[in-house]
C-alpha cells in the first residue's frame, strides 16, 4: 500500500483548540503528512504549535476567537475561510465541568454546551457548505468516551459529547453524498488538561488505569494518526464513524 494514501501535501486543516493537548498533537501531525494549517485558540499563544509546524514544512495563519461566543467566532473566521479553501476541519476545542448534576449552576451547563457542541456545528455549517459545493471535504469532530458512557459528575460535558458523536452521523448522512466525509474520533483517558483532576487523585487515577488494557494513560500524540488517516484518502469510505481510540477501555 502506498504511503501517498495518508498524505495530506496540498490540502489545509484548521484545528480548532490548537495551543496544547489533543488539538496541538493533531495540528503536529497534519503538518507532518503534508498540510498546511489554520491554527485556532482563545488566546493568543499559539506562537510555539506555530513554530513547530512551520519546523515541518506547513504553511499556518493564526486565528484567536473565543468559542464560547460562537457567533462572533463564525464572524472572525468567515473571511479566513473565503480566502482559505479549508480541506479538513477539525473540531477539537472543548471543556469540562466537574460538579455534581443538582448543583450545576445553568451558566456552567451553557458553557460547556456552547463550546463542546453549538461550535461544532457552527463551524461545521461555515466550512462544511464549501465543501459540499467543492464536491470534497473532511470533518473530524473530537468525541469521547461519554459519547457512549454517562461517567460521574459531568452531566453537561456528557450531553454535549453524546451531541457531538450525534451530529457527527447525522451530517455523514447529509454530506455524503457530495464528498464531504464526517467522522469523529473518542479518545479515551489521554493526559491532558481536562483530566488533570482525576490524574491527581490517587484513587480514582488507580481505578481508571485499572480498567485500560494498555495499562496507561494515553497521550494526546496517540490521537495523530487516528487524525491523519480520517483526514486522507486512505478514509475514502469512511463515513459516520466514531473511532474510539482508547487503550481498549471499552473492551472491557
Amino acid at each position: 500500500m502506498s504511503t501517498e494514501l495518508f498524505s495530506l501535501r496540498g490540502r489545509t486543516a484548521l484545528v480548532t483548540g490548537a495551543r496544547t493537548g489533543i488539538g496541538r498533537a493533531v495540528a503536529l501531525g497534519l503538518a507532518t503528512a503534508g498540510a498546511d494549517l489554520v491554527l485556532l485558540g482563545h488566546n493568543d499563544d499559539l506562537d510555539e504549535v506555530t513554530a513547530e509546524a512551520r519546523a515541518l514544512g506547513s504553511t499556518v495563519r493564526q486565528v484567536v476567537a473565543d468559542l464560547t461566543d460562537t457567533e462572533r467566532a463564525r464572524e472572525l473566521l468567515e473571511p479566513v475561510v473565503a480566502e482559505h479553501e479549508i480541506d479538513v476541519l477539525v473540531n477539537n476545542a472543548g471543556t469540562i465541568h466537574r460538579e455534581p448534576a443538582a448543583d450545576v449552576d445553568y451558566a456552567d451547563w451553557r458553557r460547556v454546551l456552547g463550546i463542546n457542541t453549538d461550535s461544532v456545528f457552527a463551524l461545521s455549517q461555515l466550512v462544511g457548505s464549501g465543501m459540499v459545493d467543492r464536491g470534497h471535504g473532511r470533518i473530524i469532530n473530537i468525541a469521547s468516551l461519554l459519547s457512549f458512557q454517562g461517567g460521574v459528575g459531568v452531566p453537561a460535558y456528557a450531553a454535549s459529547k453524546h451531541a457531538v458523536a450525534g451530529l457527527t452521523k447525522s451530517l455523514a448522512n447529509e454530506w455524503g453524498p457530495h464528498g464531504v466525509r464526517v467522522n469523529a474520533i473518542a479518545p479515551g483517558y489521554i493526559a491532558t488538561d481536562n483530566t488533570s483532576a482525576l490524574r491527581a487523585d490517587p484513587t480514582r487515577e488507580a481505578e481508571i488505569r485499572s480498567r485500560i488494557p494498555a495499562g496507561h494513560w494515553g497521550a494526546p500524540d496517540d490521537l495523530a494518526g487516528a487524525a491523519v488517516f480520517l483526514a486522507s484518502d486512505a478514509a475514502n469510505y469512511v463515513n459516520g464513524h466514531v473511532l474510539v481510540v482508547d487503550g481498549g477501555w471499552m473492551s472491557r
